[in-house]
């Protein structure tokens, strides 16, 4: 500790490290300073001006607090610490004078503005400001730019912080802004005047500090004040990145994230972001029963008289989907078991094994990434799969780590070394020399396209044999949010799902839209949204979605977190595990437990380590039994990224950005 330097700020002596710049030295000693262009995850700006500060001894004028570090201070008098003021006139009248220029050309748009009420402009010129200006010109005016269905653009109210110009570039890895002209003449625009292709690119309004950059979709419905807020998790993808559902009545109205330094930073993608429209449409309200080949909207008391019959003295198979809570799975494991038949969550036939967590989840944690100097991805596409985990390899990448990839050769915004397209690639990786990697801090993350297939087994096998040899810690990227939580209570079937559907009489399908069910047997459809698993199914029992329940999942590192009910099902739709417990009780196998406390308090007794909330367990390592080497590519395990799920697949504007991203995959005709 002997490396920290002493600094007096506002006659408070305070010991930080040099390295650090002055406006995180005055955060650290409780001191706000105002800034618009300064954020800790972007690179340093230093053109809004807003963070003067006045530095004793220095300059006799203010310095801008985000471009200067401590370790460039000279020290006072005979060694004394060198002194900063943050409340001097001089920094008064600094802050004064920045915020009158600031606000020379904005146009007083707050009453219709969608950054209103959340403004860093009008907090800060509320705190910093002065209640005149000596400019009497008329305001400039520019045009807005079109930059696509997500991200609205009212480019008059831009204060030139080029923050979105930094995050698309540095974080993103899309460099599609930039920042053009002088002067009263500079503004930002989208490259050729082309719409934004970034996964990530709803992350721009969050960072914006003013209402240039708003929420499309979201514009002109509430205000953040009539908004109740609920803290909770994304299942858009098995991340488990953290969000704020913000409601208005019964309606989710937008989604944002929150800060997690060991998951998602404070980013989300944008199918996460902008699920919240699938939540209204297409939504199962009432239960069903097919009759004639057509469902008919019936009572709960007859449909699960209905269930119970079919079930009753009959081969049953469940099948946990992939938006499914820890506490479904559970129930469902116990009521099938309990009739015994078996239940499946492996439903994309990915050769995880069960029991065996360095597995199926690995042994390291997201946040490795940082740390990690060389990364080898085998069978995935994170830019697919996980938007805001990718985002963080090219943080590493631009760090200085090495990345290789084994599967299809794909765009990651990053460059890495290619090292193969399948299994050949992988036998040929494993067989080689890894001198170079067993000196470094090494990170192997293997995707779902590698494990899924006849030969997954083996590719899961020579991952983590690779990953022995080289001393590595593994990482299992996983696409389905429910997939780990499952895992861990054991809802798996010898031989997969073809074994536990094979000559099931009765198909009991929690959420599983994407599975080709056989004709013959009688299919429970129990979920949110009338979707495939609806259209195949003889009775339709209405459950709630994500947002609509309080319930367990563990993400793709394997830690458990709480996603809380921010709103109420539709209709006559019920929680996931209370119907399974009030169907229980109709076939006369009633499940011990009359709430959701009692079911919880079975399941940690069950799976303790369920019960650390937001920690990661340390998982034993067990290497899968060596196999022959598969042969084949390995291809890609998420074609459709913004339709990955029925929620998704529910929201018009996911299908739009859908038929976008296939418009830019197809490419332009020479004539274009």
């Amino acid at each position: 500790m002997s490396d920290l330097r002493k600094v007096i700020i506002d006659d408070q002596e305070v010991e930080v490290d040099p390295a650090l710049t002055l406006i995180q030295a005055c955060e650290q000693a409780g001191i706000e300073i105002p800034r618009f262009c300064y954020h800790e995850r972007l690179s340093i700006a230093g053109n809004c001006r807003m963070c003067l500060v006045e530095v004793v001894g220095g300059p006799p004028k203010p310095t801008a607090s985000c471009a200067m570090q401590v370790k460039d201070l000279r020290p006072g008098p005979e060694g004394a610490p060198p002194v900063i003021k943050t409340k001097s006139p001089m920094v008064k009248k600094a802050r004064e004078g920045v915020m009158e220029f600031l606000l020379i050309n904005h146009p007083l748009d707050c009453p219709i503005c969608d950054q209103g009420g959340e403004c860093d402009l009008q907090d800060q010129a509320m705190a910093y400001g002065v209640d005149f200006s000596r400019f009497r010109e008329p305001k400039r005016a520019t045009d807005s730019m079109d930059l696509g269905p997500l991200v609205g653009t009212a480019m008059t109210r831009c204060i030139s912080c080029t923050r979105c110009v930094r995050f698309i570039t540095e974080v993103a890895g899309m460099p599609e802004l930039g920042q053009t002209g002088r002067g009263e003449d500079s503004e930002i625009t989208s490259y050729l005047g082309q719409t934004l292709d970034s996964e990530m690119q709803g992350n721009i309004v969050d960072l914006c500090p003013v209402g240039a950059l708003t929420s499309k979709p979201y514009a002109f419905t509430a205000r953040p004040w009539e908004l109740t807020k609920t803290e909770t998790i994304d299942v858009m993808d098995a991340l488990g990145s953290n969000i704020r559902v913000d409601t208005k009545g019964r309606e989710v109205m937008r989604i944002l994230p929150r800060n997690h330094d060991g998951v998602n930073e404070e980013w989300l993608s944008d199918k996460s972001r902008y699920a919240w429209e699938g939540l209204r449409r297409q939504r199962l309200d009432t239960p069903y029963i097919r009759e004639n080949g057509k469902l008919r909207a019936a009572g709960w008391d007859e449909a699960l008289g209905a269930v119970a019959a079919a079930m009753q003295g009959k081969k049953v198979a469940g099948l946990v989907g992939d938006l499914a809570p820890v506490e479904a799975a559970f129930a469902l494991k116990e009521l099938v078991e309990g009739l015994g038949g078996s239940v499946e969550c492996r439903v994309d036939g990915t050769a995880l094994p069960a029991g065996n967590r360095s597995g199926y989840v690995g042994t390291a944690l997201i946040e490795d990434i940082d740390t990690a100097d060389a990364i080898m991805l085998i069978g995935t596409n994170p830019r697919l799969e996980a938007p805001v985990l990718n985002a963080r390899l090219r943080k590493a990448w631009s760090r200085g780590a090495k990345i290789g990839l084994v599967g299809e050769a794909v765009d990651l915004t990053y460059d890495y070394f290619h090292l193969g397209t399948g299994h050949a690639g992988l036998a040929e990786l494993l067989g080689g020399s890894s001198e170079d990697a067993l000196s470094r801090e090494t990170l192997v993350i293997v995707g779902q396209a590698a494990l899924t297939g006849n030969d997954g087994g083996a590719a899961l096998a020579s991952a983590m044999a690779f990953a022995e040899k080289t001393e590595s810690k593994l990482l299992i990227l996983h696409t389905a949010a429910a997939r780990v939580g499952a895992m861990d209570v054991g809802a798996v079937t010898d031989g997969g799902i073809s074994a536990a559907l094979e000559g099931a009489e009765v198909v009991y399908n929690i959420g599983a839209d994407e599975v080709e069910i056989a004709a013959g047997a009688t299919v429970i459809y129990q979920g949110s949204h009338g979707d495939r698993g609806a259209h195949r199914a003889d009775i339709i029992l209405p459950a709630a979605a994500w947002t609509e329940e309080n319930g367990l999942f563990v993400n793709t590192e394997g830690r458990p977190q709480l996603a809380l009910r921010a709103s109420f099902p539709p209709g006559a739709a019920k929680e996931n595990w209370a119907i399974l417990r009030a169907l229980s009780s109709e076939l006369g196998a009633t499940l011990p437990y009359d709430s959701l406390a009692q079911l919880r308090a079975k399941l940690v007794e069950a799976f303790p380590h369920l019960k650390a909330i937001d920690q990661v367990p340390e998982n034993d390592w067990s290497a899968v039994e060596a196999r022959a080497a598969g042969s084949g590519d390995f291809g890609q395990v998420v074609h459709d990224h913004y339709l990955t799920n029925p929620i998704l697949r529910a929201a018009p504007l996911m299908g739009e950005l859908q038929g976008l991203a296939r418009a830019r995959k197809a490419g332009k005709l020479a004539a274009e």
